[in-house]
């Protein structure tokens, strides 16, 4: 029995953390967060073009077809037996000629065996189930298959017993992982499975549904008819799309012939199942509206649009129950379209693996192939309770596009191997593929759809940090974030080959916008782009969820980061020292140059003295110089260029000194079920932060609005300083070479420091004097 060990978070819903062990509190190191490099031995002995990236496993397969002119009355079933494995088919009831075309997969590395043995039974109610008879194979004398190889043609075996005989037919034989029966298989190694859940501990490879932006013009209605006569209707417009739900504002004319045009935008996958829905409605109060009507759409009359060109808008009557009989008393007005130059957003741009548009028509030709070899994990910690002791039923989900996949579950192990091989067509290089971990919670519970795959870890790999055609075997950690800090849950273990198809085409998409088209001609607004995402990401996990084996919400939701846009403030220190180190690089030229100025160092200074007069003395030097410096420092950083792909970085993000009460807030749900005491706290410390940010944000308005103010005559004497000083400087520029201003310039800024005074200059400090608006602010 599996006994299951919930977390209090619910916003995140990180399903189960790792189970504790007594006795065993692992100490981490700086470098269990790195990345480490593997040499496991790709291919096999036998390299074939489609499962080189991982290890080659033998299975021996046995396919039971079906059995014919078995015993009258007898409910057969199939049981295969390989040392202490044993594998079934179902059971027909009274049947003579049944039909299973299973197949059944047992690894050679764990076979303890010499012989083979196929049973044929017959399954009684009560007691024991009967013997029919049995087929024996010497494992020594089965074929070994490889593809492309065809398939192995089935044959019939004689069974007899004391009722009789019969035969079945089989195919039995020796293949890898690479055969086409594997992903169906019935594995032994994940034998302990039952009922419904020998359907999820199957491989499986997901297409994710074609998502369609839908555009929705409401612009007028016709003939709106109140039920109270007697006074002027407030109408406004309910559209809805499945759960997705708007509402337009309350026209304006109040009228019977309203007008709003306001544009919509839904989210609908294909096949088309909702029906866009207009609902008319009167508010008659404050807290009350009235149905006036109600026009109901199926999705497949709107025209697909692939540009910007115009949409004809169309008229559709209301309908609205009158007394005693249907009939029409409205119309209404609008323009409805589904937008097929879009590119729909189910995952945040940051980790965008997909960027076509929505129409096949304006794909483009890929420009490379992505190979994943999914080799295993390692040192996964217990993730739930097994006949008392600590276990993990892992699995792997990998997600690039619009394909998913899912290897198959290895049961009750915390260094699984699965060696199962994926390929993908790559559109684009700047594109990110996501690998996630996670236990598997459905293995025949009694109580399906209440347990929550635990999620282990992620992985991302951005492929335009990849060298094309070069093999990366590598241990990837798998880090989460726990209520108690960041915690590794193991090592994921991949390789990876991109390989580009045209040089020439690649060069052009580096220089391509990254979306389609439509998204720069008519973009949407930021808040669009948010919601939409958010609905199309819930329409992905609905239609995932129905496969068989579903791909559970839970664990689409944490591949496509659906709370990366929530509060936290570990992200926003994290955010903070992002670009406190880009700015580290203008500080640290600002403190060179103060350094040269202040003759630090003196054979640099002069060596600047003597760069500064050539330039000055050739200015046509100058961009040639700086594109000479840009090319020799690329060349010189090649050296140090980083052999792996990026991985989660625990550091950069924040995770390992982050102060407990911050994780418990990232952790908390929204909206908050946390006390009063503690929700008051965080609400202070936030208006502590903004207050920072708020003064930083008015001193920045105030530089610029005393630039603003050097010409506005808010201070008519330091304008007419700046405007005397503007006429002086024109006519001196205008007289002098401007070789001699820029060289007077250059030596004053780099004059020697006992020429220099430690009071700010006459610049600043006239900037300085410069009003601002601060002063009319409450």
């Amino acid at each position: 029995m599996n006994i299951r060990l919930r977390n209090r978070h619910m916003n995140h819903e990180p399903g189960t953390g790792p189970v504790p062990v007594p006795g065993s509190v692992p100490t981490l190191r700086r470098d269990d967060y790195e990345l480490k490099n593997t040499n496991p031995h790709l291919g096999g002995e036998r390299l074939t073009s489609t499962y080189d990236l991982v290890e080659q496993t033998y299975h021996l397969y046995v396919r039971v077809v079906k059995a014919k002119e078995l015993p009258l009355g007898a409910d057969p079933y199939v049981e295969i037996r390989l040392g202490n494995y044993r594998g079934r088919t179902n059971h027909f009831e009274k049947k003579t000629n049944p039909e299973w075309n299973q197949v059944f997969a047992f690894s050679k590395d764990r076979v303890q065996s010499s012989t083979l043995e196929v049973y044929v039974k017959d399954k009684e109610m009560f007691g024991r189930d009967e013997y029919i008879g049995r087929v024996v194979f010497d494992l020594n004398e089965i074929p070994t298959r490889v593809p492309p190889d065809s398939p192995l043609a089935a044959q019939w075996y004689r069974v007899e017993d004391r009722r009789g005989h019969g035969e079945i037919m089989l195919a039995v034989w020796m293949g890898t992982q690479a055969d086409e029966a594997f992903p169906e298989a019935w594995h032994s190694d994940a034998s302990f499975a039952h009922g419904e859940g020998v359907f999820n501990v199957r491989s499986k490879v997901y297409v994710s549904p074609k998502l369609w932006y839908l555009r929705v013009n409401v612009i007028e209605a016709q003939d709106v008819i109140p039920n109270d006569r007697t006074r002027a209707p407030e109408v406004s417009v309910k559209v809805e799309v499945g759960n997705q739900m708007l509402r337009t504002k309350i026209s304006s004319t109040r009228t019977m012939h309203p007008l709003w045009n306001e544009d919509f935008m839904f989210v609908v996958a294909e096949p088309f199942e909702e029906h866009l829905v207009l609902t008319i409605e009167d508010r008659v109060h404050p807290s009350r509206d009235e149905v006036l009507g109600v026009l109901s759409l199926p999705m497949t009359v709107f025209e697909k649009r692939l540009d910007h060109r115009p949409v004809h808008s169309r008229w559709f009557n209301i309908e609205r129950h009158g007394v005693g009989e249907m009939k029409f008393s409205s119309r209404v007005h609008i323009r409805v379209c589904l937008e097929g130059g879009y590119h729909v957003l189910d995952e945040s741009t940051l980790y965008i693996s997909d960027q076509r548009p929505t129409a096949k028509q304006l794909w483009k030709r890929p420009c490379g192939i992505l190979e994943v070899g999914i080799l295993g994990a390692q040192g996964l910690l217990p993730m739930k309770m097994k006949d008392g002791r600590g276990t993990t039923d892992a699995y792997c989900v990998a997600k690039y596009g619009q394909k998913w996949v899912r290897t198959r579950t290895i049961l009750d192990t915390l260094s699984p191997r699965w060696n199962e091989q994926y390929t993908w067509e790559v559109y684009d290089p700047c594109t990110v593929i996501t690998l996630g971990v996670f236990d598997n919670c459905h293995l025949g519970a009694e109580k399906p759809g209440l347990e929550r795959d635990s999620r282990i870890g992620k992985v991302r790999i951005r492929l335009s940090t990849l060298e094309a055609h070069r093999i990366y075997t590598n241990a990837y950690p798998l880090l989460v974030l726990h209520p108690s800090g960041v915690k590794k849950m193991g090592e994921l273990q991949l390789a990876v080959r991109f390989t580009t198809l045209s040089l020439a085409n690649m060069v052009y998409l580096y220089g391509h916008p990254l979306l389609p088209k439509m998204h720069y001609l008519n973009p949407l607004t930021v808040n669009q782009v948010d919601t939409l995402r958010y609905q199309a990401m819930n329409i992905v996990a609905a239609r995932l969820g129905r496969a068989e084996p579903p791909l559970r919400k839970e664990v689409v939701e944490y591949m496509l980061d659906v709370d990366s846009h929530m509060w936290s403030m570990r992200r926003s220190k994290a955010n903070f020292f992002r670009i406190m180190s880009l700015l580290s690089g203008l500080f640290s030229i600002s403190k060179w140059f103060n350094n040269v100025k202040e003759w630090k160092n003196p054979i640099t200074t002069v060596l600047v003295h003597i760069l500064f007069l050539i330039l000055l003395w050739y200015p046509e030097l100058i961009l040639p110089t700086m594109c000479l410096y840009m090319f020799l420092i690329g060349l010189w950083n090649y050296r140090f260029r980083a052999r792996h792909p990026p991985h989660m970085d625990p550091k950069l993000s924040w995770a390992e000194a982050v102060h407990p009460d911050e994780l418990d807030e990232e952790f908390d749900t929204f909206p908050t079920s946390r006390p009063p005491d503690t929700v008051r706290m965080r609400y202070d410390r936030i208006r502590s932060i903004a207050g920072r940010i708020q003064t930083v944000v008015g001193d920045i308005a105030t530089q610029g609005e005393r630039l603003g103010s050097l010409l506005s005559w808010r201070d008519p004497r330091a304008t007419s300083l700046f405007v005397v000083f503007s006429l002086c400087s024109a006519v001196v520029l205008y007289v002098a070479p401007f070789r001699v201003v820029a060289l007077v310039t250059g030596l004053y800024m780099l004059r020697h420091p006992r020429f220099r005074s430690k009071m700010p200059s006459v610049p600043s400090n006239f900037f300085k004097r410069l009003p601002a608006k601060s002063d009319s602010l409450l």
